[in-house]
């Protein structure tokens, strides 16, 4: 009996640890994950992210998350973002992620098979406006002598958005 108390009280310590932790990201103005079903991003997949902005001093960066498991055969990453303001403006941006080194390791941080990267997407921004924000994001991963876009990327389990206070 005596050890399943101290065994309470271990995982009370921890998940008080934990809390303080994640409690203490003060650069966080809006982070959020969105699952992939089977860990598959399909072609046609847009994965959006709505966000609502009221300082429009502060200087930001904007990542874009990705968490990936070793069914991931590619040493790149290419998006298509578009990030839509309150007014309804639009801005596209296609871009390219190295997500492997030279021997084909993954970047990515995390001590099991799922890797995260942090992907730079932009930074010292400043929004213009306050109100809702919409950033929605599609992969454009071709094989290589193919116009047409891959069907199905394997190996991506979840997408995510973020946004800090730069200091």
């Amino acid at each position: 009996m005596e050890r399943g108390i101290k065994k309470n009280r271990n995982f009370i310590f921890y998940l008080i640890l934990f809390i303080a932790f994640v409690g203490c990201d003060s650069n966080r103005v809006f982070d959020e994950y969105k699952s992939l079903k089977n860990d598959v991003w399909e072609r046609n997949q847009v994965v959006s992210f709505e966000f609502q902005i009221t300082d429009t001093l502060s200087r930001n960066n904007l990542f874009i998350n990705i968490r990936n498991d070793e069914q991931y055969a590619y040493s790149n990453l290419y998006l298509i973002t578009d990030i839509q303001f309150p007014d309804g403006k639009k801005i596209v941006d296609t871009l390219q992620y190295a997500m492997t080194d030279k021997t084909g390791k993954f970047l990515g941080s995390g001590i099991s098979e799922i890797k995260e990267s942090k992907l730079f997407y932009k930074e010292n921004t400043v929004f213009p406006s306050s109100g809702i924000y919409k950033v929605s994001l599609r992969h454009a991963m071709r094989k290589n002598g193919s116009v047409k876009g891959m069907e199905k990327l394997e190996g991506v389990t979840d997408v995510g958005f973020r946004i800090e206070k730069t200091n």
